[in-house]
């Protein structure tokens, strides 16, 4: 199964339209399959005293509030269109996160192929009742969520139209950077277990290892955020991976797709020119004469497999030498 990658630009384009295509093409050139933007009107989805997380006024050394961070990181409808253009040019697939039901409904009409739920939105019965009405693949980020309001979040999905079949969950830490011990992962294997859905990793930790341990425990969907540089101004750069990292990330991904393979035990094609080297035979371990009876002091195990297989020991035991064997000379019966 093929892990379906989403470079998360989120606004990391710090409201610059060029930065949002240099990203576009970063996350192409990475091999990511989707890379994703995040979709607002500002007045419909912040108070104007709504504040800061402490990570944001950490990351842009400011104590404004939300509204007022948010409102510049704004792509109008244009810049929404000049980037799916972008990205038909540079070969990968556009997706935005809609925050509200105004910016839902202008992605639709770009023909979107998935509808992205954040974390922060899996309680809002009227938003997630809008977005599913449209029966797209559904991908879920379940950040702060309880096993319970992950399941609610389902039910509404599903009564709302759209097919319980074409929900992904994202297990997800919301922090920026997220810490590793607050990562539990086998949540995201207790989602799938208890849901029967498919599952994937949302991930805010630094680095690229968890991303790695989570497609190795079967995530169908991999999210993490990446920027041009950490070292740029604005809520996520911080927790983001930079170019040289998310093309790291997408290639260990892939290496860990094939090594998972088909999960049937058997010998594989360039393990079975070693088998000989490798395994051993029966063979005389001194000089036996013809009719001597083998025994333990006669006979032992050695490279190559090139005679009777040590499964055979027992049978061969006490059994009369045919002809005589030299020392390391395979028995015969």
């Amino acid at each position: 199964m093929k892990t379906l990658i989403i470079a998360e630009a989120g606004v990391n384009h710090n409201g610059n339209i060029e930065i949002a295509k240099q990203l576009i093409r970063v996350a192409a050139d990475a091999g990511a399959d989707i890379v994703k933007f995040q979709s607002f009107k500002t007045e419909s989805s912040i108070s104007k005293n709504a504040p800061k997380a402490n990570y944001q006024i950490a990351a842009t050394g400011m104590a404004d509030n939300q509204y007022e961070m948010l409102k510049n990181l704004e792509l109008s409808a244009g810049e929404h269109a000049e980037l799916i253009d972008e990205c038909h040019r540079a070969g990968i697939t556009f997706l935005s996160t809609a925050f509200d039901t105004e910016s839902f409904d202008m992605l639709m009409e770009f023909g979107l192929s998935h509808v992205k739920i954040p974390s922060g939105e899996i309680t809002n019965l009227p938003l997630i009742r809008h977005l599913s009405s449209s029966g797209k693949p559904i991908i879920l980020s379940t950040g702060m969520a309880s096993l319970a309001e992950v399941e609610s979040a389902i039910d509404l999905i599903e009564t709302s139209g759209t097919p319980r079949e074409r929900i992904t969950l994202l297990h997800c830490t919301t922090e920026y950077p997220a810490p590793v011990d607050e990562v539990n992962l086998r949540a995201m294997v207790t989602m799938k277990q208890t849901f029967n859905l498919n599952v994937g990793y949302s991930d805010h930790t630094t680095g690229i290892e968890v991303s790695i341990a989570a497609a190795a425990l079967g995530a169908s969907v991999i999210e993490k955020h990446f920027t041009l540089s950490r070292k740029m101004k604005g809520p996520d750069h911080e927790a983001s991976l930079e170019p040289n990292e998310l093309t790291a990330l997408v290639s260990s991904i892939r290496n860990v797709e094939r090594a998972l393979g088909d999960g049937l035990k058997r010998t594989t094609p360039s393990e079975e020119k070693n088998k000989v080297i490798a395994r051993k035979s029966i063979v005389a371990i001194k000089d036996i004469a013809e009719g001597e009876l083998f025994d333990a002091d006669n006979i032992g195990t050695k490279r190559p497999s090139t005679g009777l297989s040590p499964m055979l020991w027992d049978l061969v035991l006490g059994l009369p030498a045919r002809r005589a064997f030299k020392v390391d000379e395979p028995i015969e019966l």
